[in-house]
């Protein structure tokens, strides 16, 4: 007995130190990985914070909103510029300059913005934006009559009452989209080049600005519905417009140089936004797109940072796409480089917060290179979910992908959708997942790569197998300068290569 007690003594020592042993052997493999998970970790949050600080350079007063007024976009212009040449990315052309010039009309807003209803000083932006195409307008205690327009039966009754409005009175019009729906047919952004020369209020419950080419007869205000007294008497209106028929704006375009100089990778992100609504509302545009212009220059810190690409590497950073798209139609009309050279084109918009995934436009059109996406996503867990989209003219790809030009327009999807108002800030923006879209976007750019070299015929399971056995190029962000921007050496512009201020 005495003798079994002793054995098992022992043998609960021999495990003890064996089990020791093996609890070391885990922490400090344990620890390893803490550690490099801290240090990844670490790495995002630098980045993340890298992205926040070019967004609020992008978002920041001296920028006016990136739009008309006080030359906001020419500021942001110069600022992308200025960006390009410290990273050394160089002109797409040889000897060539950065910025391609066009211009187009718009309607700005320098002046007053003033709209009192009863006694009630309106806030512009929170409580009331204006018609992007409306005129100047200056009027004292003008009374207001409420007017039910969802009760209009038909066209020729519509008709009728257009003519009853005149320059005298105020106009509250009630069920706007009641009319245009059952009865006009047309969409509500269409309904106020109906109206005649006059001052007229349409109720909302979300307020959402935009940029206008053109201008109407009438002053429209759109007034958030718990903003307005419940009885309206009168109101004071004073909006100053100053149309300018030929706006001059710039693409910006740089390209960091590949192994195949003559076929380009393309990144793009719209720079410019809604400017100002008055002198003294701006719209930032954290979200729409300072974010993707912040993406945009991250990755070109990337390809600037690492060994150079197999494909060349392009930059736009374009300008008019709020007023419809004017710098991208600009460009594939007049393009730095042949079209047919783009072997891929990536629009980068809406990038703050991709808490829920990303949603790929294009993904249809081009479902090969979306599974490619998607399964490089399956492998290394970059975001959520992607989602599936088809084709839309929604943003800077759309003239791409009419030229023949392989596309995608990728935006983030989460956040508290803040779009073309006045609370899109960079504040509001978590950047959730948006340093992970940037490794997404370069293994894809690699997998492309990958994919020419193993053959069309391969599958695109091989090739994603054929990316994740290939040597690494370097992720977004795994090395950084001791400084944020690279000494250049001093250069002399061209006038081309200057963003024109008015």
């Amino acid at each position: 007995m005495i003798k079994r007690i002793l054995f098992l003594m022992l043998l609960a020592a021999v495990s003890v130190q064996v089990y020791a042993q093996q609890s070391d052997a885990d922490k400090k493999k344990l620890a390893r990985l803490n550690a490099l998970h801290k240090h990844n970790k670490a790495v995002a949050e630098s980045d993340k914070q890298w992205l926040a600080l070019e967004i609020a350079k992008l978002t920041s007063n001296e920028m006016h909103g990136r739009g008309y007024v006080k030359n906001g976009r020419d500021s942001a212009g110069i600022y992308i510029l200025k960006r390009f040449k410290e990273m050394r990315l160089k002109p797409v052309v040889a000897g060539g300059g950065y910025a391609q010039g066009f211009a187009f009309p718009v309607n700005t807003f320098p002046g007053k913005m003033e709209l009192t209803v009863n006694k009630t000083v309106m806030v512009p932006g929170a409580d009331f934006i204006i018609d992007a195409s409306s005129p100047s307008f200056i009027a004292q205690d003008l009374k207001i009559k409420r007017l039910d327009v969802g009760k209009v039966e038909d066209t020729a009754a519509w008709a009728a009452l257009v003519k009853t409005f005149t320059p005298d009175h105020a106009y509250y019009l009630k069920n706007v989209d009641d009319l245009c729906k059952d009865v006009l047919e047309i969409k509500e952004s269409e309904f106020s080049a109906l109206l005649p020369k006059g001052c007229f209020l349409i109720p909302e419950e979300k307020l959402t600005w935009t940029v206008s080419r053109d201008t109407i007869p009438a002053t429209v205000f759109y007034v958030h519905k718990d903003a307005l007294p419940k009885k309206l008497k009168k109101i004071n209106v004073n909006d100053s417009a100053v149309y300018l028929p030929h706006a001059h704006s710039e693409n910006i375009i740089a390209t960091v140089p590949g192994a195949v100089k003559d076929t380009y990778i393309v990144y793009t992100a719209h720079y410019d936004h809604l400017g100002m609504m008055g002198d003294a509302t701006a719209f930032p545009g954290a979200s729409d797109n300072a974010s993707g212009v912040a993406l945009m220059l991250y990755l070109a810190r990337f390809y600037t940072l690492h060994r150079p690409p197999h494909y060349s590497i392009m930059f736009i950073a374009f300008a008019g796409e709020e007023a419809g798209l004017m710098g991208s139609e600009f460009y594939t009309a007049h393009p730095f480089v042949p079209l047919n050279q783009i072997k891929f084109l990536t629009n980068i918009d809406i990038m703050g917060d991709a808490t829920d995934g990303i949603t790929v436009v294009n993904a249809t059109k081009f479902p090969n290179q979306f599974e490619l996406l998607k399964e490089i996503n399956e492998a290394e867990h970059y975001v959520p979910k992607i989602i599936s989209r088809g084709t839309a003219a929604n943003s800077d790809h759309y003239y791409f992908t009419n030229a023949g030009v392989p596309s995608f327009f990728v935006y983030s999807d989460g956040g508290k959708g803040y779009y073309h108002d006045i609370y899109d800030k960079t504040s509001e923006l978590s950047l959730n997942n948006v340093v992970n879209v940037a490794h997404l976007l370069t293994d894809f750019a690699r997998a492309i790569n990958v994919a020419d070299k193993i053959g069309d015929t391969t599958s695109v399971t091989d090739t994603t197998h054929g990316l994740m056995n290939t040597p690494e190029a370097g992720n977004p962000g795994e090395e950084k300068p001791k400084n944020d921007t690279v000494p250049v050496p001093p250069a002399t512009d061209t006038p081309a290569d200057k963003v024109r201020a008015e």
